[in-house]
């Protein structure tokens, strides 16, 4: 029993390696979001017409599923903690889903900004829309890959124990991703 004075410390969820890997990830993107947030404040022209060519009904379908991913995949932790192999399987499966809902809205979305002529060649706000979208949609890719390793490797209910662990630090790259497009959403669609 700890007394008053003595503060629980808790353990970060998964592998201290991934929160370095986060936190690296996490500064790259801020040096992103204050370079187009230079970039608007001295050219707010440009930016508002370039969001007016967005999809924000797309951005607002991407928010959800991520949103949603990311309670999925919070769900999947407790499951694996509560040795239910099977919810945590869907969970994560439900997760992919959600993941996949993001990549295709997104690709159509990119889609139909090319047909209507715009790339990073445009000027700087698509420069920054693609560039920092997509890099965003990268580390997407690999979080659905990341997650439907964790599905495969969580094959019996001895894994859950095994893979425990691995399961966190595959959720925490996951919410960073959701986080990051909480952050990118009304940065490029709305503000």
């Amino acid at each position: 029993m700890s007394s008053d004075n003595e503060i629980a410390i808790e353990e970060l969820p998964g592998d201290f390696a991934i929160w370095l890997f986060i936190f690296a990830e996490l500064t790259v993107f801020a040096i992103f979001f204050f370079c187009y947030s230079w970039m608007h404040s001295h050219n707010p022209e440009m930016f508002q017409a370039g969001q007016k060519n967005l999809h924000p009904i797309a951005g607002l379908i991407n928010t959800v599923a991520l949103i949603t991913s990311s309670y999925t995949v919070a769900l999947s932790v407790l499951f694996v903690h509560q040795g239910k192999r099977y919810l945590c399987q869907l969970s994560l499966m439900l997760s992919i889903l959600m993941g996949l809902i993001y990549v295709f809205t997104k690709l159509w979305e990119y889609g139909e900004l090319f047909d209507a002529g715009y790339d990073l060649s445009t000027n700087n706000f698509y420069m920054f829309y693609f560039f920092t979208t997509g890099f965003h949609f990268m580390h997407v890719l690999l979080g659905l890959i990341v997650l439907a390793i964790m599905v495969f490797r969580l094959n019996s209910n001895e894994a859950l124990k095994v893979e425990s662990g691995n399961l966190e630090s595959a959720a925490s790259y996951w919410h960073m991703i959701d986080l990051l497009w909480i952050i990118l959403f009304p940065l490029v669609y709305v503000l």
